[in-house]
């Protein structure tokens, strides 16, 4: 009998073009689960903290509550005696009275600062008499003390879309009171294995029969990718069988895989049942080595795979088609894998026509360099696939890949991901939004808020990619660009509005609020645009809070409303979210520098293009009230 031919051998990115154009590759829809489940899941939308972190001002030491300025000049030789308040503040218990100039209150770890104090003396520096506390060593404003809102303000973005759950991030939602989560829900993916000759492990084995590894493997790299595998089972070569179990998997998946019977023998019967499916056959044949005979096909928008059933062609095939859909329907970013430039020891011949995966093991060679020997070459060889380092790709018009070529060779196995976009700098509420929409796009983003000022320095050190600032030049009027210098570049973000807040019942204008000296401030950390703002508005002045120094405009936001201080200076939209009174000082630009050398790299271009006038997230932007730059 005359054996039919494939359909059309095309290239691997034509094949999976073409493919994906039938395809429906949304993340699924989203599920709530227990924070108990949630280990391993992937976020469905971002999670804000409803409460701030910590939620009081909290003292890391057992010790002394006393204002800083109280113990400067303290030593061994020169103690300073304060007066011991009439309370001990253990942890759990709110305070009653004020720390006033000159006194101190007993407080234990944990503790919640008393009102009037702004550091911690330890106790092992102190002595107790006659009510009295005895000062033998200074201690700085903040010394001690964990700020409110400082880990995590109330409002703030904290987990992002799109991310990955590990301990750490159910950590978080845990220290933010979280107990049920949105993720989205995994991909089932029904897998069934086919052919006379498979049996199930652990079955009586007998000549001419092969155990099915297949079922195993695929199960399992489901499961590593996110994907909930509903394995069928071992099917025999019966068409009407395959039939009745195909259409069960179509309803049960939201992926389907065959192995096995992808070629066109008498006994193959697989690549008959997908091409009566609905578009059925999209590409059946491609220039691969191994992996030629897989056929990609769909049903309604679902992928139905037929993938060879050689376990070494099977995996790899698996990883280059079916991994990708996998992960975009798991809302995961496509997965990366690490790369290594190596010699190759053995000289290789390829056939010409086919993009061929050659498995490599990796020996440390002379040069203090790596050097890569070719592995079993099978597509059947399982063990070759278990023990390899990895693999290289001989492009498909090559014959030969001579001895002692630099190759790059594709790591097998996980490491760790560094984030694809590093952001040093000062905060914003709308940064968290360009953060969340790069998340959703699959780009890894790291942020840490260090202010302006700290920001362009790690810029100039190539640090980071992104420095967000917001200082203003009293010489040219103009916020931002001469800050930068020929070395950075400036990317024009948008306009923020910064304003004094207090509680709503405080109606009084900015300048009677300055002038009142028993009102407590709540500063903000030094090197920060707001910080140099601060400075200006209040010229010589030195109010009770001054030393107050949290560092995000949460914290701020935080430290108002609990009547911890009365008031301070932040951004509308954090006082809007906080129910505070705001009144408007100045509107700034919240502009981004661009570290050395960083510009051209992918997650830059995206972020840029996210800014773009016409961008969703400029409007996104726009409806939270940030103003657009008068030059964009």
């Amino acid at each position: 009998m005359r054996q039919d031919q494939f359909l059309e051998v095309i290239d691997r990115d034509e094949a999976e073009t073409r493919w994906h154009a039938h395809l429906q590759l949304a993340a699924l829809a989203a599920e709530s689960v227990g924070l108990e489940d949630a280990l391993g899941r992937v976020l469905a939308c971002d999670v804000r903290a409803s409460v701030d972190v910590p939620s009081f001002d909290r003292s890391n030491l057992d010790g002394f509550a006393v204002r800083a300025e109280d113990t400067f000049g303290a030593t061994e030789a020169a103690p300073i005696r304060l007066l011991l308040n009439a309370e001990t503040v253990p942890t759990g218990v709110e305070p009653r009275i004020e720390v006033a100039k000159g006194t101190a209150t007993s407080i234990a770890t944990g503790g919640m600062l008393p009102r009037g104090a702004d550091a911690i003396v330890a106790v092992e520096h102190t002595d107790v008499e006659d009510g009295s506390v005895i000062v033998r060593r200074a201690q700085v404003p903040g010394g001690a003390v964990a700020w409110a809102g400082t880990d995590m303000g109330r409002g703030e973005t904290v987990l992002f879309s799109g991310t990955r759950l590990t301990s750490r991030e159910t950590g978080v939602l845990a220290a933010i009171g979280v107990d049920r989560v949105d993720v989205v829900r995994r991909p089932r993916v029904a897998i069934l294995s086919t052919g006379d000759e498979i049996i199930a492990p652990g079955d009586v084995m007998r000549p001419g029969l092969v155990f099915d590894s297949n079922g195993r493997i695929l199960t399992d790299a489901v499961r590593e990718l996110g994907g909930d595998p509903v394995f069928m089972g071992v099917f025999r070569d019966d068409e009407a069988a395959l039939r009745e179990a195909t259409a069960r998997a179509l309803e049960q998946g939201d992926l389907v895989l065959l192995s096995g019977g992808t070629s066109k023998g008498e006994g193959d019967l697989n690549y008959r049942v997908v091409a009566d499916l609905d578009p059925g056959t999209i590409v059946h044949g491609v220039a691969l080595k191994p992996g030629k005979p897989i056929c990609l096909a769909a049903h309604g928008g679902v992928a139905v795979v037929i993938l060879p059933g050689f376990p070494t062609s099977a995996v790899f095939t698996f990883h280059e088609f079916v991994a990708p859909v996998l992960l975009r329907l798991a809302g995961l970013p496509a997965e990366r894998r690490e790369t290594a430039q190596v010699r190759l020891a053995q000289r290789v011949v390829s056939d010409r026509g086919r993009l061929e995966y050659l498995l490599v093991g990796l020996v440390d060679d002379a040069g203090g360099g790596l050097a890569a020997y070719p592995m079993g070459r099978g597509s059947g060889s399982v063990t070759s696939f278990s023990r390899a380092d990895g693999f290289v790709r001989i492009a498909r018009n090559t014959e030969i890949v001579d001895e002692g070529s630099r190759v790059e060779v594709t790591l097998l196995g996980r490491a760790l991901r560094p984030a694809d976009l590093v952001v040093i700098g000062s905060h914003c509420t709308g940064l968290d939004r360009i953060a969340s929409a790069l998340a959703r796009e699959g780009v890894s983003v790291k942020v840490l808020a260090v202010g302006s000022e700290g920001g362009l320095a790690a810029a100039r050190r190539g640090e980071c990619d992104i420095a967000p600032m917001h200082l203003f030049d009293p010489q040219t009027g103009e916020y931002n660009r001469s800050f930068v210098g020929d070395e950075l570049e400036l990317i024009r973000g948008y306009g923020r509005m910064q304003g004094v807040v207090t509680r709503q019942d405080e109606t009084r204008a900015v300048e009677e609020l300055l002038g009142d000296s028993g009102l407590r401030m709540v500063n903000r950390n030094r090197g920060s645009g707001t910080r140099v703002l601060i400075d200006g508005l209040l010229g010589e002045r030195r109010p009770d809070g001054f030393a107050y120094e949290p560092r995000s405009h949460y914290a701020v936001a935080a430290a108002v409303a609990q009547g911890r201080a009365d008031w301070g200076v932040t951004i509308e939209t954090v006082a809007r979210e906080a129910g505070l009174r705001f009144r408007p000082l100045r509107e700034e630009c919240y502009d981004f520098a661009v570290g050395r050398g960083r510009g051209e790299r992918p997650a830059v271009q995206a972020f840029r293009r996210l800014l773009a006038p016409d961008s969703p997230v400029r409007a996104d932007l726009d409806a939270a009230g940030f103003s657009r730059p008068a030059d964009g």
